[in-house]
């Protein structure tokens, strides 16, 4: 190998451009002989050194064993101080000898500085002679004064120590493997005391590395000598930072410490580089100082990252640890120590523990927020989103590098992994009240951390995540009873109160859970606490604006009020200052969060474990292998699995609201994500609703499958629309199943039920319209009717009872909107009570707006049905309610009332006469083929009017809203009406003064069929059915029954029919004597 050929290496450790002066006023005072002895036997047993003959050769003797080659590096004191003949003592005996004959023709020793050259040295160069110059080259020392300039033009530091040493022993003045040693450290103790000690020894180490890299061809002893050298080196690097008194040096916090150069990049020159860290780990058996040394550096290098955030240099402290994370014996190291995993409060998880200051980076930090979106009241849609990119890259890309990081660990050994799944479980034990209504920052870890954890989770489960789900079989659903990591005893379940989940998991399963499952149920564990709080953050913050905004308006209206008051014109600036500083923290905070949730590739790999989880679900509610490509039957079995009871809610709240959140915000993303498990989830637990306790999780699964129907894109029917529509599984499943929940909602439990009922109702309007092209609907409609007579007329009549409060509600807001927008006319209006108006106008234009908007649905939806199965809606359960219903919103709509309808802008409010009025006739000539339907309008004696009939022809007529042959049938069916009530009428008899036990108590009318309820108490049996259709409890106990809970009064329904008879006997006999008086 030729030195020469190296480039000039950094500046050398000292200067000395004349010849040096006497060594005790140079060199610094090393130790005494006996601090020297001390701290060589502490050096010699590190190094596990037993000393070896001399080898009197010029050829290097290669060490036998490892030991025998350190005890060629024995140490002698470098100071002259020494004695001469304690210093052959101290080395007699411990380094191996090199004998070197002085070449011919040596240089003499030549005064001044020889101008600096570059030395080609001949092809037959004695060993001796490279071997100085190769030590000179590497660590920029001479033993010979003459020679302050190496060969190629870098400045040597004279060792006035060694080169006495050299000539009492009459041997050149060069430096020598067997003295290298000492060289090494008398050079390394006249470094500058100001500066730490491995500013000088990495350069040494990364030349030597060099040399022995380009060394050419077969040259054995060169490279024993460049071997010995870069382990002495090695070792002097590691001495330097554990033992600095051997140096002549006091222990110094800041010298003694790798962490400079591991902060610095590998591939600079004051760095540490990959051989560097190669070497230390092949040491780490013979020096347990090593990966002291190297933990050390890397808990100081946590502790200093935990006072930065993105906005500072922070990226040379995670490749710092990207670094490390190519050594296995290091992670193993690392996961070890006690700041690895120490008890913390959830905010402390971040700052304390050896890897929470890495993950705790993040854009969501609050000095992180302002500067990605400054002055964010006044910034563009397209600016936030430009920010919002780069945002995105960022935490993309330190994300990435987290993931490494963890891999890594995992890969380390298997308890590195265990500490590692222990961190994340702590991090979810201690973060449950980040689901809380009210959040306290001060005792959860913060936004940014949680989505870190939750992303590198959902990196670590895409191994397992195939699409054909052939892995989801070794997800263990014992996990909570095999002593899980995770706590869940203090959240809700599935389907179990707390004792039930309690007695479950105190019985104990043995075995430890697969990789697999801990991560499975730690990455849903992430999503509830990580991802889904960040998305109700988002939703709170939004509201939080509106109410700064607000009291900034308030603020800025008092302006003009103090204009001549400056000192109370200055208070209000101050406070202005103030709500204004946090609206906008709250605007950035609100940006950025939103920039974080909305990164697509996130997202994907989010909702791909989503559909494992709904894969997972299904299997564990159905006890069957289920996968997509799998039939499912429904319902599922009656007796719920305890093991799916027992799990914690979240397991079925965070698919919903994932799903929910990317169709509203990113629909692009799911349109390669979804598959038919989330058409199967939805459709199975809206069918076996019983499996779910919460009856708001049920509802978000209607809410899940409306959104999949919003269009997107190409898809005029959304993302599910075409699944909802042509999949087996769903045309045998899908109607049922939400007709059924439509039902149930009746009666959620909640304290908004009442109008919660409306929301979810409107939602399955629009699936029903969704799918209702396929005919496969139609005809299950129609079955349905024939086949469960009993569910069907339960959906008909909500149906109706709907129709009729949502009309009333809707229409009943108009003359009120009407009567205020003309009082808001008057200009002769006080400020306070326009306002006051201008209130209550918002107030029922909103009531308006919601009402118009189920009534349409409500009235399209019946159009749909009676269209379909005129004969189901004829029913004599159901004609007389239907027949009233639609008597009275006709003439709301066409008789007197309709002109107080009339408001401005009606449109605003979804309200559409000439859409409304065409349909209800439409449900009127779709059912005019039944008799029961005709007798049912003509006996409404509360609203059926022929002038209303009349009219409503009228207005169609004029209005242009009918075609003819509508029109015609329309007045057909009106005379139908006129004919059927001459019929009633004369057939009609007073029965007004009936005894009042043989009236219904709550309809207060003559009983045709009185039946005995539960409660003891008497009704007509048509007021109980009507009843139980939409409240299936007994109307004076609320308690359960059924139709079937009834006992038929015999002997009061033949008194009653007695007295009819009587009754009807002495009116004939009255009209008959009537009628003879008459005569006479």
């Amino acid at each position: 190998m030729d030195p020469n050929e190296q480039s000039v290496e950094p500046e050398t450790p000292a200067e000395q451009p004349t010849p040096p002066a006497p060594p005790a006023q140079t060199t610094p005072d090393a130790p005494d002989e006996e601090t020297m002895a001390q701290i060589r036997q502490r050096r010699m047993a590190k190094l596990g050194v037993v000393p070896s003959s001399s080898v009197a050769s010029p050829t290097l003797a290669k060490p036998e064993t490892s030991s025998a080659a350190t005890a060629a590096a024995a140490v002698t004191p470098s100071s002259p101080k020494a004695t001469d003949q304690g210093r052959i003592e101290a080395e007699k005996g411990k380094r191996t000898q090199i004998t070197i004959s002085p070449a011919p023709g040596a240089p003499k020793s030549v005064a001044g500085t020889p101008p600096p050259q570059k030395h080609t040295p001949a092809k037959d160069e004695p060993i001796e002679d490279y071997t100085n110059r190769l030590l000179e080259t590497v660590f920029r020392i001479s033993a010979d004064p003459s020679r302050t300039v190496g060969s190629i033009g870098h400045k040597l530091t004279f060792l006035p120590a060694l080169s006495e040493d050299l000539a009492n022993d009459g041997l050149p003045l060069k430096l020598s493997l067997d003295r290298v040693e000492e060289a090494i450290m008398e050079g390394a103790t006249a470094f500058p005391r100001d500066k730490p000690l491995l500013d000088y020894l990495l350069p040494c180490w990364k030349r030597v590395t060099r040399a022995l890299k380009v060394l050419r061809g077969p040259a054995p002893q060169k490279e024993e000598i460049l071997k010995e050298a870069k382990r002495l080196c090695f070792s002097n690097c590691i001495f330097a930072l554990t033992m600095p008194e051997l140096f002549g040096r006091e222990p110094n916090p800041h010298h003694d410490t790798l962490v400079p150069y591991v902060l610095r990049r590998v591939e600079s020159e004051d760095g540490l580089c990959m051989d560097f860290f190669t070497e230390a780990m092949g040491r780490l058996d013979d020096d347990d100082s090593i990966v002291t040394l190297f933990t050390r550096a890397m808990v100081d290098i946590s502790s200093k990252l935990s006072t930065l955030s993105m906005n500072d240099d922070y990226k040379p402290y995670v490749n710092a640890l990207t670094t490390y994370s190519r050594f296995p014996p290091l992670l193993r190291a690392l996961a070890g120590h006690s700041s690895f995993q120490m008890a913390q409060s959830a905010p402390g998880i971040e700052k304390n523990t050896l890897l929470g200051p890495f993950f705790r980076l993040s854009p969501l930090q609050p000095e992180v927020t302002t500067v990605f979106f400054a002055g964010p009241r006044t910034m563009e849609k397209g600016s936030v989103q430009t920010s919002q990119t780069a945002l995105q890259m960022s935490l993309s890309a330190h994300q990435t590098d987290l993931r490494t990081i963890i891999n890594a660990f995992i890969r380390a050994s298997p308890e590195a992994k265990n500490r590692v799944l222990d961190w994340f479980a702590y991090i979810m034990n201690v973060n449950h009240k980040r689901r809380a209504l009210q959040v306290d920052p001060r005792e959860v870890s913060s936004d940014g951390f949680m989505m870190n954890v939750t992303v590198v989770l959902d990196f670590l489960c895409e191994p397992f995540m195939d699409n054909t789900f052939s892995k989801v079989g070794r997800i263990d659903v014992n996990y909570f009873r095999r002593s899980p990591r995770l706590d869940i005893k203090e959240e809700t379940k599935l389907n179990a109160d707390q004792s039930e989940s309690d007695e479950f998991y105190a019985t104990k399963i043995d075995g430890e859970s697969n990789f697999i499952t801990e991560v499975f149920f730690l990455t849903l564990a992430a999503h509830h606490y990580g991802s889904e709080a960040a998305n109700s953050k988002m939703k709170n913050l939004e509201k939080d604006i509106k109410f700064y905004e607000k009291n900034l308006a308030m603020i800025e209206a008092e302006r003009p009020k103090l204009a001549n008051r400056p000192d109370q014109l200055r208070i209000l600036e101050q406070t202005l200052q103030r709500h204004t500083a946090v609206l906008e923290r709250a605007m950035a905070l609100r940006f950025a969060i939103e920039g974080v949730l909305l990164d697509q590739k996130m997202q994907s790999r989010s909702l791909q474990f989503m559909r494992y989880v709904t894969v997972w679900l299904l299997r564990v509610a159905s006890q069957t292998e289920y996968t997509p490509d799998k039939p499912l039957r429904l319902p599922l079995p009656a007796s719920l699995p305890e093991a799916f009871s027992c799990l914690p809610e979240y397991a079925l709240q965070d698919i919903v609201d994932n799903f929910k959140f990317v169709f509203r915000y990113i629909p692009q993303v799911i349109i390669s994500a979804v598959g038919d498990e989330m058409v199967a989830l939805c459709i199975t637990f809206l069918e076996s609703s019983e499996y779910i306790r919460n009856p708001y999780l049920k509802s978000s699964l209607v809410s899940l499958l409306f959104h999949g129907t919003w269009p997107a894109y190409h898809l005029s029917k959304g993302i599910l629309g075409d699944l909802l529509t042509n999949t087996r599984f769903a045309n045998d499943y899908l109607l049922h199943a939400i007709m059924k929940f439509y039902i149930e909602c009746e009666s959620t439990g909640a304290s908004s039920q009442f109008y919660d009922k409306f929301n979810i109702r409107y939602e399955i309007f629009q699936i029903i319209k969704c799918i209702w092209v396929n005919d496969v609907y139609k005809n299950e409609l129609v079955q349905s009717s024939k086949t469960n007579r009993s569910f069907f007329v339960r959906f008909v009549n909500m149906l109706m009872n709907d129709a009729t409060y949502v009309l009333d509600e809707g229409l009943s807001k108009f003359p009120k909107i009407h009567d205020m927008q003309m009082k808001l006319k008057d200009r002769t209006l006080s400020q306070q009570d326009r306002e006051k108006i201008e209130e209550e106008l918002r107030t029922a234009e909103g009531q308006a707006t919601s009402f118009m908007q189920l009534v349409n649905e409500t009235v399209g939806m019946m159009k749909l049905f009676t269209t379909t199965l005129s004969e189901a809606f004829t029913m004599p359960e159901i004609v007389h309610r239907l027949a009233g219903m639609l008597d009275y919103n006709l003439e709301i709509l066409t008789g007197p009332k309709s002109k107080s309808l009339k408001v401005e802008n009606a449109d605003k409010y979804y309200f559409n006469p000439r859409t409304l009025l065409p349909e209800i006739v439409d449900i009127y000539l779709n059912l005019g083929s039944s008799s029961a339907f005709i007798e049912a309008v003509a006996a409404d004696g509360r609203s059926y009017k022929p002038s209303t009939m009349a009219s409503a022809g009228q207005i169609l007529r004029g209005k242009q809203m009918k075609e003819l042959p509508e029109l015609l049938a329309w007045d057909a069916l009106c005379k139908k009406f006129e004919a059927a009530k001459e019929i009633i009428d004369q057939a009609d008899i007073d029965f007004d003064d009936a005894p009042p036990e043989f009236e219904d108590p709550i309809m207060g009318m003559l009983m045709t069929d009185p039946v005995i309820l539960p409660s003891k108490h008497v009704v007509d049996r048509s007021t109980i059915v009507q009843h139980l259709l939409s409240d299936p409890k007994d109307p004076y106990t609320r308690q359960p029954m059924t139709i079937d809970d009834v006992v038929p009064d015999t002997a009061l329904r033949s008194q009653i029919e007695a007295w009819k008879l009587e009754r009807t006997a002495q009116l004939k006999a009255k009209v008959a004597g009537d009628a003879m008086d008459t005569t006479e």
